[in-house]
């Protein structure tokens, strides 16, 4: 059996149809997780995996099993689990310990998933290449001299090395889908609020949001009607009931060309997308040019948002009440040594960034017209779905760069999340999904088309998304 292709529904199957138990399938995917240290992905495997086993078969024979009980799954490094080390890749939290379960680890761990490990990510979440972990690069499964993509990045290379059915990432301007696209799996960021962040190492809380990576879209449906749900630990949770309404298919798809094509953009990525949309026009989706002139400015508003919630979230971290310290001569001697040595280089310069956002004499100037910018993008969001069902956007403007060739210019690796970051300003749900290839030498690295759609309508994700796969398989 081909373990490292194996879907979330084909494993179902087969253990409820006791062809494989949950213990055979487990063995077989660490077997997989043992062979990629090179990837540097996992930055540990559990050791309480065989009692996990136990519950999740029990689950099974004693009838009370759901479409998860038994998966073997990833977390990243900044989502807690009871009992396990939660870094967030930073040698700030190196050794710090859970105390309790995120609401998406109880969600999971009550559906009867398998915790395998917990993976690689950027430090604090804040990159798009996880380069800036403390613990080292992870690589890239299609290509090990590149990077698989971030801040999520260890998340979405254990799923497509086949070391995990399945693996949870968070996502604050891009972070599950531009991974997903570099690796060429599929990467969800749901609707702000519709999935609980309590347990969640906060970067940015108004725009940080769970998600799940996985192998087809009909996996990630599977994921997040599991993590799906009011929280009454997460005060920005929706209600269960909020925004029912009947389903609708989706039929129209709407593109901003002008912002599509902006500079920067690899013209292999702008071939692969126009293949894209004549495929979609195949299943009989109607495409239709679109203008959101908003856009063009949403990088500029996110990297004044983001780096203000960093800085007033990250200032609990200052080496007395827990996390690293370091001897100073005094107090505040402490606070320095504490934060300059436990936080890296990255973390550092957004930390700065938003402190000076926020300063007496900036704040208006900056934070406060981002946030009127911020606004006026998800009205005109809101106006362009009144036309369309969808929009389509490549994920990423290139395909998986070289380790180290973006690390020495900061704005170049902003500008990787040109098409990504919009969607986390409004708050709007969108999926990124394998759409082809380019090649790199003897290498061919995956590339991601990115669907997005209204508030509240992942469903309508789920429904172009299988159909994009029906397509492109045909």
């Amino acid at each position: 059996m081909d373990i490292k292709n194996i879907t979330i529904k084909q494993a179902h199957e087969l253990l409820m149809s006791k062809k494989m138990s949950v213990l055979e399938l487990v063995e077989s995917v660490l077997k997989i997780a043992e062979g990629i240290h090179n990837l540097n992905a996992y930055l540990e495997i559990f050791d309480d995996v065989q009692k996990q086993v136990e519950v999740a078969q029990k689950m099974i024979d004693e009838g009370n099993a759901v479409l998860l009980t038994g998966i073997p799954f990833a977390m990243k490094d900044n989502i807690l689990i009871k009992g396990h080390t939660a870094s967030a890749s930073s040698k700030m939290l190196e050794h710090y310990v859970a105390t309790y379960d995120a609401g998406v680890t109880k969600k999971l761990r009550d559906a009867g998933a398998i915790f395998i490990g917990r993976t690689n990510m950027d430090e604090f979440a804040m990159g798009g290449s996880t380069e800036t972990s403390a613990f080292g690069v992870t690589k890239n499964p299609h290509d090990i001299t590149r990077v698989p993509g971030g801040s999520s990045g260890g998340s979405a290379a254990v799923v497509a090395a086949g070391a995990a059915l399945g693996a949870l990432g968070t996502d604050t301007g891009g972070s599950i889908r531009q991974p997903a696209s570099f690796c060429g799996v599929v990467g969800l960021k749901p609707t702000y609020g519709s999935v609980s962040r309590s347990g969640l190492m906060a970067m940015a809380s108004s725009l940080d949001q769970a998600g799940p990576f996985a192998k087809t879209v009909e996996d990630a449906e599977i994921i997040f009607d599991c993590i799906k749900g009011h929280d009454p630990m997460d005060s920005t949770s929706y209600p269960d009931d909020f925004l029912k309404r009947e389903f609708k298919k989706p039929k129209v798809i709407g593109v901003p060309t002008e912002f599509v094509r902006a500079k920067g953009v690899d013209p292999r990525v702008l071939k692969n997308f126009e293949e894209t949309l004549e495929s979609m026009k195949k299943e009989g989706y109607e495409v239709r040019e679109i203008s959101l002139p908003a856009l063009s400015h949403s990088l500029a508003v996110y990297y004044i948002l983001m780096p203000a919630e960093v800085s007033s979230n990250l200032a609990r971290f200052d080496g007395v009440r827990y996390g690293y310290h370091a001897e100073g001569t005094n107090l505040l001697g402490d606070y320095l040594r504490s934060r300059g040595e436990g936080f890296g280089r990255e973390v550092r310069r957004r930390i700065l960034l938003g402190t000076y956002v926020l300063s007496s004499g900036y704040y208006d100037a900056y934070y406060g017209r981002a946030c009127l910018a911020r606004e006026i993008l998800k009205r005109d969001l809101v106006e362009a779905f009144k036309e369309v069902d969808l929009i389509a956007t490549p994920t990423a403007p290139t395909p998986a760069f070289k380790i180290g060739e973006k690390t020495s210019d900061p704005l170049q690796m902003y500008l990787a999340d040109i098409f990504t970051v919009p969607v986390n300003i409004a708050g709007v749900p969108a999926i990124s999904i394998p759409s082809g290839f380019v090649e790199e030498g003897n290498a061919k690295i995956p590339l991601g088309v990115q669907f997005i759609a209204p508030h509240f309508e992942e469903d309508v994700l789920f429904t172009v998304g299988k159909d994009f796969e029906r397509c492109v398989q045909n």
